[in-house]
């Protein structure tokens, strides 16, 4: 089967490019052609109509608006293309704000031959340029490892088994320890702060070994299960970015150092236990959510890999890894195997599916001279290709541009750390204040340091600090439920802004597989018949269109009709004998070619399929056509009723790389603002940034072709039926494959952020009362703690409610 069964080539396409290719495209800046696609109109030259429709139509943004839209893309996707050296690609574990990227390129760039480098929190990725003669690439993970922070090469494997070291830091070394300073509390201090006579003289040796024990038991506490607290609050110092770790470190500390001296000094108002509480109760917070978040991934743990790490050589046969490889070598690729890098056909012909790296659905026929992209998958008969001059592929290309996007791309700072930037130097300013105003009028040291540290203390570091896990763990968690992973929780502060959605076509709007729409048939011909014959004939071929016709039929069916004798392949069609009879079943131009009459009425009947997207399989036997089959990527059910939803408030283009009829059948469809058609892989990403001057953007796809446009876009959302690479890149991913459940992220990410600004408007107000009481020294620690304790209890309950 041949290219008779396939799209007609996209104009742009691989195969319709000259050898001899030239300038830059505009817009996707691959290659052009030596005659670029143009137009009057348009300034540039592009590699295609579908890159020049994209440019003409998002490059109309106004002349007083243009600069400031592009200062604010540039400003948030800085770029490290203009240095010199090798890029390096890691995945850093650790990273959980935006301080922990500013630390890190920091600490980066401090090391001697790393000339740059880029942090994404929220796609754990790392970027590096660097000087190969000055540092070894082998090193580079050590450049950023530490402090809690654990880097190692992008792509490479990561260990599955689970991580049960939060757990065991928590009950074990904070819970066991917290519950044992709390009992001596019980027992030996709370009596003493409401009048009661203590158990034990705080000035002999047993109150000392009471004091002590509480002491060695907090310390435990607070430098283990709280160090990533008090990392992170080290790096928002070293960052220079304030956030929620530095205020609870300082409420923590505080209450620690002042108990400690206290402590030798021989006197009994001791809050080792506000130290104990404030540092179990954001650890508990920080572990539920991520106990959620693991527990939702894990629905993705079925989703596969396209990879292809080996080649064989057509010389020898020989199979050998892909590193080995030089330009011009021959490789030969059998039916069913991914080609492994870009190169041209030398030998032989076939159908090659390109869905993995271009999303369109349909194959493509393959012959001498006809170039092929690394990633896609031969179907139906073996082909020897010569390695192109880079011998790269166009997958481990599209790879590479996913990683640089997400690098490039900062985390969305959380709320309530932008609000600590401003709120925890400004309580540590107050504490201060109040401190020094009070030594300065007379008061005693001592009281002096109590009312700055029952500021600190009073100021909810607990309940600011929980506000945002513990309403993130609950959106995570009804999200699964739904059948919505989130993969990134930047999701909840985006998609309530979103203005514009971009939906890709294959696999998102279709089902992404070819499968039979109707059957078509001339004067008395039998439709069952003219199904079953063609079924017989394409089992032996291999292609995705005779697979479609196949499981049309279905497979034991299939094996009760009669045997195929004298089964062949041609250019443009199979022929065999089925019952006596030579069926043909190809192009209807084959049909014609080999004796097969063909009526101008049938014809008609034939473009009439070709115009609604769908390609047209002739069936012949006799010496006349009996029937057509029209086979397609069917369009999901759910699609308009989705469209709909989505087009709520906000303006919804389709992109595609398919053209023609299997675009247009989405134009002029209700909820559908713009088709973008014909437009390659390495465009998408592009035509997301240029979308983002009309607002905010949300993608929505499932090819590892869309990895790089879901990355770039404010929101990625990818269906659980894509590949690895789409899931990857997206912040949230459709387990279900419902189109329907996309507008159920919005709704879930919208409240999900409704619940955050609640708990910390609630913890805002309540420290507005508490701060002023605390000053004027109506507040001790204890009952300082015990607020703290009830706003922090009232922002749990509310994180709990259905949302």
């Amino acid at each position: 089967m041949t290219s008779s069964h396939a799209r007609p080539d996209a104009v742009g396409s691989e195969s319709a490019r000259d050898s001899t290719e030239s300038d830059a495209c505009t817009l996707c800046e691959l290659p052009t052609p030596s005659k670029p696609i143009t137009d009057p109109d348009v300034d540039g030259t592009f590699c295609c109509r579908g890159c020049l429709d994209v440019h003409r139509a998002l490059e109309t943004v106004e002349d007083a608006d243009a600069d400031s839209i592009r200062d604010r893309l540039e400003s948030e996707t800085p770029s490290l293309d203009d240095l010199e050296g090798e890029d390096a690609f890691f995945a850093v574990e650790g990273m959980h704000c935006a301080t922990c990227e500013a630390f890190l390129e920091s600490r980066a760039t401090e090391r001697e031959g790393i000339r740059g480098a880029e942090a994404s929190y929220a796609t754990d990725t790392l970027r590096l340029v660097y000087d190969p003669d000055a540092v070894e690439a082998e090193r580079l993970p050590e450049v950023v490892s530490g402090y809690g922070y654990e880097a190692r090469k992008r792509g490479a494997g990561r260990d599955d088994q689970p991580r049960d070291a939060a757990l065991v830091k928590f009950l074990i070394g904070g819970g066991m320890f917290g519950m044992m300073v709390m009992i001596w509390y019980a027992v030996f201090l709370y009596p003493t702060y409401f009048g009661y006579e203590a158990l034990a003289d705080f000035g002999s040796y047993d109150g000392y070994y009471v004091a002590v024990n509480i002491w060695l038991m907090t310390t435990f506490v607070l430098f283990y299960t709280g160090l990533p607290i008090l990392r992170g609050a080290y790096v928002s110092l070293r960052a220079g970015m304030p956030n929620m770790d530095l205020l609870v470190s300082l409420a923590a500390l505080g209450a620690y150092a002042y108990s400690t001296l206290a402590m030798g000094l021989g006197r009994t108002d001791l809050y080792f236990d506000v130290s104990v509480a404030v540092v179990l109760v954001v650890t508990a917070g920080s572990y539920y959510e991520g106990r959620i978040k693991r527990r939702a991934a894990g629905l993705l743990s079925d989703l596969t890999e396209a990879q292809v790490d080996e080649a064989r050589r057509a010389e020898t046969g020989e199979t050998v890894p892909i590193s080995s490889i030089e330009p011009g070598e021959e490789l030969l690729v059998r039916p069913g195997e991914r080609i492994p890098l870009d190169g041209t056909v030398r030998e032989g012909q076939a159908a090659v599916d390109e869905s993995l790296v271009t999303g369109e659905s349909l194959p493509v026929e393959k012959a001498v001279g006809d170039p092929v992209r690394g990633g896609t998958v031969v179907t139906d008969a073996p082909i020897v290709l010569e390695v192109g001059e880079d011998a790269e592929s166009t997958h481990d290309r599209l790879v590479s541009m996913l990683w640089s996007i997400q690098s490039a791309s900062p985390g969305v700072q959380r709320l309530a750390d932008k609000l600590a930037t401003i709120f925890v130097p400004l309580v540590v300013v107050i504490a201060t204040a109040a401190t020094v105003v009070l030594l300065a009028t007379g008061s005693s040291p001592s009281t002096a340091f109590l009312v700055g540290l029952t500021v600190v203390i009073v100021s909810c570091p607990c309940a600011l600090g929980l506000a945002t896990p513990l309403a993130i763990a609950s959106g995570v968690q009804h999200a699964a439920r739904r059948g919505i992973v989130v993969a990134a929780e930047t999701i909840f502060e985006d998609a309530s802004e979103i203005d514009v959605v971009v939906l890709d076509k294959t696999g998102t709007l279709t089902e992404g597989t070819m499968s039979v729409e109707d059957v078509l048939t001339v004067d008395s011909a039998d439709a069952e018949t003219v199904l079953r014959r063609a079924a017989a004939v394409e089992a032996l071929s291999e292609h995705p269109i005779g697979t479609a016709i196949v499981d049309a039929v279905g497979e034991d069916e299939v094996a009760d009709t009669a045997a195929v004798d004298g089964f062949e392949r041609h250019p443009r069609g199979v022929t065999g004998r089925v019952d006596g009879d030579r069926v043909v079943v190809g192009h209807p131009a084959f049909c014609r070619a080999d004796g097969q009459s063909l009526s101008p009425e049938f014809e008609s009947r034939l473009a009439a399929i070709r115009e609604d997207g769908a390609v047209p399989v002739a069936v012949a036997w006799g010496g006349r056509v009996r029937g057509a089959i029209a086979v397609a990527d069917a369009v999901r059910e759910e699609w308009q009723e989705a469209v709909g939803t989505l087009a709520d408030g906000r303006e919804v283009v389709v992109l595609t790389g398919d053209e023609g009829a299997a675009a247009d059948r989405f134009r002029d469809v209700e909820g559908v603002d713009e088709v973008f058609a014909g437009v390659p892989p390495e465009a998408k990403a592009e035509t997301v940034r240029r979308l983002r001057s009309r607002g905010r953007v949300a993608m929505v796809g499932d090819g590892s072709n869309d990895a790089p446009a879901l990355a770039a876009a404010d929101v990625g959302i990818a269906l659980g039926s894509g590949t690895e690479l789409a899931t990857n890149a997206a912040d949230a991913v459709i387990v279900e494959d419902d189109l329907g459940r996309v507008a159920e992220t919005f709704d879930v990410a919208t409240a999900t952020n409704r619940r955050i600004q609640q708990n910390l408007g609630w913890a805002f107000v309540y420290n507005g009362i508490a701060i002023p009481l605390a000053i004027t020294g109506l507040l001790n620690p204890l009952f300082a703690a015990v607020a703290m304790a009830t706003s922090s209890l009232l922002v749990v309950l509310n994180s709990a409610r259905s949302l």
